[in-house]
């Protein structure tokens, strides 16, 4: 959950600290006092896009700072290994984010500096931010697909991966088909350009590792007099009378004369001894050393002049040897390619057959797993639904399959077109009123509909998704009365399972909070501010009733707040016969 969240210098925020708890927190106030700001907040904690209009007026940077703690497996422990980010055992993960006055990010996490993409990749483990925009998600039927897939993730995500091999494979054989068929004065130019530098490549006659060699080897040439030195030295210092190796040897003998009496020195003379063997085996190897230095000037200048060339090479074709002669026969085999190409163009259309037939069977592997999630899914959201007073709505999810052309794969008779997901298109179909035909979603749903579709999907979703936190920003905007009270539930629901932050203008939704926060903002001289204020419960009737009059506040208004929270704490304990 998200524990605490830090704000300094952002859009009319100058300074703010706040702390979360588990359950469901309300955030309400006036239009304009800076609800919708936190929450962009936690969005660009979360990896969102930033912008210098967030930087507050005459401020260098605005700074966002989140602290979060994790109970059990998460997902965020994975992330953290792929990315090489320390979570301790204790289970609390920082997500920070600066946003300077010219326009730069800085991301950290646990103190450690990370990319935005990155942190996009923790904030989605994190943080599930719903707002009443975010619906539209749910008007672009190419976003049902990744929903009916999250619904079915634990099933479907393994063949997705072997669907996303076959499929990336399949696109790069296309590719290289179209290279090689699309134009020949192009080819005849690459074929051109290719045996040049082959021809080029081959003269210089380079030897694996040829470079890492010849430079230790002038390395010895040009250092000669210091190795000799260095090599004499050591020598000189063990070799002959009174010198290291003799001294050892006296040192040997007098030990060999007391070890028969003492355990200790016997282990002593024998350890002794292995080294005094292993130096005088070193005195040789240094002798043998001085014997075999030379110094050639002109095996130098023959070093120097070979390296320049290989220098010359690294430019053009690679960072070492290695990878030069790697380039080599890469073009080797794509001269062989062009020179052959009809050859080339029969195998590779045999093997984009090959291919896409399989990437179809696997697609059809996807579809086959949609096809029963999506039975239950609809199941479930018209479960969601009936307490949501759309308990007339029928709810489908349409699964069809993208046809293709006569260049595409042939599945059971006909051409299918491959697609990073498969090859299904999906549509969520929906009908609000009976006898009226299931459409998309677009064509039939209201504002108010949509969003109680959208907190109905939610709510499904919460479970599979894992997020430690669920944020929703004013979803119940268009909906009242007994609606509104659904809403409020359906919400309460989510939040039972996770933390729900959750911004409203609903009296029925914030009297089901667990914990109520008033947002104000003030004017000082000629400065704007934000505060945050956790309410008591006299200070939650107030902000209820001003919620449910929008004007002044009357005793008829106090009552009823007082009456909402009362139906909102029995529905809490199990006794949900009275708040419908």
């Amino acid at each position: 959950m998200l524990m605490e969240l830090s704000i300094r210098d952002f859009a009319i925020i100058d300074q703010i600290s706040v702390n979360f708890r588990d359950g469901l927190t309300v955030l309400t106030g006036e239009t304009g006092a800076g609800k919708s700001i936190i929450i962009d907040a936690i969005q660009l904690l979360a990896g969102g896009r930033g912008s210098v209009e967030f930087v507050r007026h005459g401020s260098k940077k605005a700074e966002i700072e989140g602290l979060f703690s994790i109970e059990g497996y998460h997902p965020v422990y994975d992330k953290g290994e792929e990315f090489g980010v320390e979570i301790e055992e204790d289970g609390m993960v920082v997500l920070h984010r600066t946003i300077t006055s010219q326009g730069k990010s800085i991301c950290r996490i646990n103190g450690k500096l990370v990319t935005l993409a990155i942190l996009r990749e923790f904030g989605k483990t994190l943080i599930d931010i719903h707002s009443q925009h975010e619906t539209q998600s749910l008007m672009d039927a190419e976003r049902h697909i990744e929903l009916l897939d999250l619904y079915a993730h634990k099933e479907i995500s393994p063949a997705k991966q072997e669907y996303r091999k076959l499929y990336d494979k399949f696109q790069s054989l296309q590719r290289r088909y179209r290279e090689l068929n699309d134009n020949e004065q192009e080819m005849a130019q690459r074929l051109d350009l290719l045996e040049f530098q082959w021809n080029e490549l081959q003269a210089a006659e380079l030897q694996p590792n040829e470079d890492i060699l010849l430079t230790e080897e002038r390395n010895r040439l040009v250092n000669y007099e210091k190795i000799y030195a260095g090599i004499h030295g050591a020598y000189q210092a063990l070799y002959g009378e009174q010198k290291g190796l003799d001294w050892v040897s006296h040192a040997l003998n007098a030990l060999e004369g007391a070890q028969d009496y003492d355990e200790q020195i016997k282990k002593m003379t024998e350890e002794m001894s292995n080294h005094y063997y292993l130096m005088e085996e070193m005195t040789f190897q240094l002798s043998s050393q001085l014997e075999q230095l030379e110094f050639d000037p002109e095996r130098l200048d023959v070093i120097e002049s070979r390296l320049n060339e290989i220098n010359r090479l690294k430019k053009k074709y690679g960072e070492s040897v290695e990878e030069i002669l790697e380039y080599s026969s890469r073009i080797e085999e794509e001269m062989g390619e062009i020179k052959n190409k009809d050859s080339h163009l029969t195998k590779l259309e045999s093997d984009i057959k090959d291919v896409g037939q399989d990437a179809a069977l696997e697609a059809k592997h996807l579809q086959d797993i949609r096809m029963k999630a999506s039975k239950e899914l609809a199941i479930a959201i018209q479960q969601e639904l009936k307490g949501l007073y759309l308990d007339k709505a029928a709810f489908a999810v349409d699964i069809q399959t993208k046809k293709g052309q006569q260049e595409d794969p042939l599945f059971e008779g006909k051409n299918v077109k491959l697609l990073p997901n498969g090859f299904d298109i999906v549509k969520f179909l929906i009908t609000t009123n009976p006898g009226e035909p299931l459409k998309e979603i677009h064509k039939v749903a209201s504002g108010g509909e949509l969003s109680r579709v959208m907190l109905a999907l939610k709510k499904i979703f919460s479970k599979h998704q894992g997020v430690t936190s669920v944020i929703f920003d004013e979803v119940d905007t268009g909906v009242s009365g007994r609606v509104a009270q659904a809403i409020a539930e359906k919400i309460y629901g989510i939040a039972e399972g996770s933390q729900v932050l959750c911004i409203s203008h609903l009296p029925q939704v914030a009297s089901m909070a667990d914990t109520h926060l008033q947002i104000e903002k003030h004017v000082t001289g000629e400065r704007t501010a934000t505060s945050v204020h956790e309410l008591e419960e006299k200070e939650k009737v107030e902000e209820i009733s001003r919620m449910i009059t929008g004007a002044e506040l009357t005793e008829t208004t106090k009552e009823h707040a007082k009456e909402l929270l009362e139906l909102a704490a029995r529905y809490k304990v199990g006794d949900h016969s009275t708040t419908h």
